[in-house]
């Protein structure tokens, strides 16, 4: 009997990601520094480690409502009005979720139905769209390579254009993983005035929001909120990846349906890590403040080096990542360069090709490790470039 034939068939249109796959394969390698997994190189910080401490000593170790504790949603609504200005009910605007990757679970799967289309300006995490394909709807890529990244209003108009009614939402991720990429305030606003045109869903994903090097982080919530499903968590601003507390803000009706898809794909996020969020929340509002300022330097450095090296890098002005073009006269398969690096010089980075075919020949760096490791990893990816010439 061989019940692997019976799986949904959508299941075996997706695959683990590239991403981990990679990381994965070159694990093994002696020596080998890793720049691939987007996760902070930081630490938790103390208070909010104390506030789960305390947590469980109370006794906070039974389920919370649906929705997540009410303490942890007034915190999470007061950090939106007081970091980016848009307001939000705490009772019945937002969800807590088992992070970020929860939230893109449970907003997709309760809007999307078979035939249905999602646009995505590409290079993009490759999150979405394996979800995407289980609701039997269909990914439609926007590329924005010959722009720098970054996604206009009139790519999107002409992809509305050629896709119509089918169009039921788009992703936006900014600061963008891969690229680093995030949009001003006359962009964001730019794209919201062409978006309020169409009764579309507009799903963004603002995890990055906190690490922004040059302007304030505008949400494009703040210009059409009736139509924005609001995706943002804990995971890069305080280095709680593995504390799992992610949210979904957005207009009262539409989370009235969310939260539906959301009970039954995890009931309630963790008690313990929504105690430690409310700490993060207030307390430590401006915690992400001294890891930005190293990931500055960082960023700094990895791209002078890059580009020293020849790589073509559009700057960076946000999240914790070099998206590089490969240098003309080396290995463009960009899988068969990341792997014969790590082979060689025992340092790993992730191929292009994992977030879609617009970016194969590049490849993508995390700088969230420390700069001496940045250092280290530089300098053998330059010694690499010189003898493989």
């Amino acid at each position: 009997m061989d019940l692997t034939k019976r799986f949904n068939k959508q299941v075996y249109k997706i695959a683990v990601s590239t991403i981990r796959q990679f990381d994965e394969q070159v694990s093994d390698i002696e020596d080998i520094i890793k720049l691939t997994l987007g996760e902070p190189d930081f630490n938790t910080p103390e208070h909010v480690k104390t506030a789960a401490h305390d947590a469980i000593e109370n006794n906070f170790s039974h389920y919370s409502g649906m929705s997540g504790l009410m303490d942890v949603r007034e915190a999470a609504t007061f950090f939106m009005k007081e970091k980016y200005g848009v307001i939000y009910q705490p009772a019945s605007e937002v969800l807590v979720t088992v992070g970020a990757t929860e939230a893109i679970s449970a907003s997709l799967l309760s809007i999307l139905e078979p035939g249905d289309k999602v646009l995505m300006p590409a290079p993009i995490y490759p999150g979405y769209e394996p979800v995407i394909t289980l609701a039997q709807a269909e990914p439609i890529y926007i590329d924005t390579t010959s722009n720098d990244f970054v996604l206009t209003p009139e790519m999107i108009e002409l992809a509305m254009s050629e896709h119509g009614d089918q169009v039921k939402a788009i992703i936006l991720n900014y600061p963008s993983n891969p690229t680093g990429v995030t949009y001003n305030r006359e962009e964001v606003k730019a794209i919201a005035d062409v978006l309020k045109n169409y009764s579309i869903f507009v799903i963004s994903d603002e995890i990055y929001s906190e690490l922004t090097y040059e302007d304030q982080h505008v949400s494009i919530a703040e210009f059409i909120p009736e139509q924005t499903i609001l995706i943002n968590g804990l995971s890069k601003s305080h280095a709680m990846t593995g504390w799992r507390i992610g949210f979904i803000f957005g207009p009262e009706n539409l989370i009235a349906e969310i939260i539906k898809v959301h009970q039954y794909l995890v009931t309630a996020a963790s008690t313990i890590s929504q105690k430690a969020a409310v700490r993060a929340l207030v307390e430590g509002m401006n915690d992400a403040a001294v890891m930005k300022e190293e990931y500055r330097e960082r960023r700094d450095f990895v791209y002078e080096q890059m580009t020293a090296f020849g790589f073509e890098v559009a700057r960076p002005n946000g999240a914790f990542y070099i998206f590089a073009k490969i240098p003309a006269g080396y290995q463009q398969d960009s899988m068969k360069f990341c792997v014969d690096l790590a082979k060689q010089e025992a340092v790993a980075i992730i191929p292009g090709v994992a977030f879609g075919k617009e970016a194969e020949g590049y490849v993508r760096i995390s700088y969230a490790a420390d700069l001496a490791t940045l250092k280290e990893a530089m300098k053998r990816i330059g010694y690499y470039i010189k003898t493989n010439s």
